[in-house]
This record gives C-alpha cells, structure tokens and sequence, in this order.
C-alpha cells in the first residue's frame, strides 16, 4: 500500500472542503468522486475525478472547483484527470454523505448497487422526514437526473431519492 506524501494529504483534506454543485451539503470527497490525488513533484498536483454518471452536467463545475480551491490555496500546476473505469457507484457515498442526506430530507441510496434484490423491483424508499418505509415514487427523475421524487404515505410529505447507481 502507497502512503500519501504531506502534500497529498494537505490537497485531500482542501478538497474535502469543495462542495457538490447539485448537492452543495456534499463534498466531493463525501460523494465518492475523487479519485486519487498524485503530487507529481515538478509537474504539479494530479487529481482523478469519475463523474456520477455519463453527462453528468455538474462533472466540468466539479472539476472548474477542484482547480480553483487548490490554486488558491497556492498550487499553480493542477491538473482534474476524467476517470471513467471503474464508473462511480453510489455505493462510494461515504456514511457521513448518507447522514447528511436524511438531514437535509433526501433519502440515500436504500441499498447496495450489487443487491440480487434489485432484480425484483424498486427498493423500500424510506422518507428522511419520518422514517416511515411506506413511501411511493412519483417521478423517475427529479431536481437531477440522479435523483427520483418520492411521497411519503405517512407523513404525506414530499422528498428526493438518491437513486442506487
């Protein structure tokens, strides 16, 4: 296993400090997008970063952040390298990416992308609000195309889904 030089560590802890532009209570570190973080000594700082999906409008924001929040912290040379393989899974949400969801009344993925379940139908969606598993889906897209639009039965309430990709 390669440990990260300071500088590598220094850069990974800046960008856990850039935002998701689709989901700003996200960081792309939380969200799974970036890859690796390569100081490569004169050339600069490398950073590979997987969009959530192909398209992925939010991808060249991501990207446009990552660069500016390391150029102002002093790294002149940056360089976002597009890593494409393996494709991200919403599986790399970290745990504190899935907490911060519910908070912010977006239900996370409600299993994994590898679940055989997911052969027979839709997951059991629970609502951020109320917990309550007795939700129904209303739309296959909403704010982004990674997100569906859910109702909650219980607690009537409207709320976004996180789609398992």
């Amino acid at each position: 296993m390669v440990t990260a030089s300071p500088v590598e560590r220094e850069v990974w802890r800046l960008l856990a400090a850039v935002p998701d532009p689709e989901i700003p209570i996200l960081s792309v570190i939380e969200l799974g997008v970036v890859r690796y973080v390569r100081d490569e000594q004169e050339r600069g700082i490398a950073v590979g970063v997987s969009p959530t999906y192909t398209g992925c409008p939010a991808t060249e924001v991501i990207q446009a952040s990552i660069k500016a929040r390391l150029h102002e912290a002093g790294y002149a040379a940056v360089r976002v390298d597009s890593v494409l393989s393996p494709p991200w899974t919403s599986d790399w949400l970290s745990e504190s990416a899935r907490e911060k969801l519910r908070e912010y009344g977006i239900a996370p993925p409600a299993e994994s992308v590898n679940s055989p379940r997911r052969l027979f139908g839709e997951p059991a969606v629970q609502c951020p609000r109320c917990s309550s598993a007795q939700t129904q889906r209303v739309s296959e897209f909403a704010s982004t195309p990674c997100k569906a639009l859910y109702r909650c039965t219980g607690c009537l309430e409207p709320f976004e889904y996180f789609k398992c990709i």
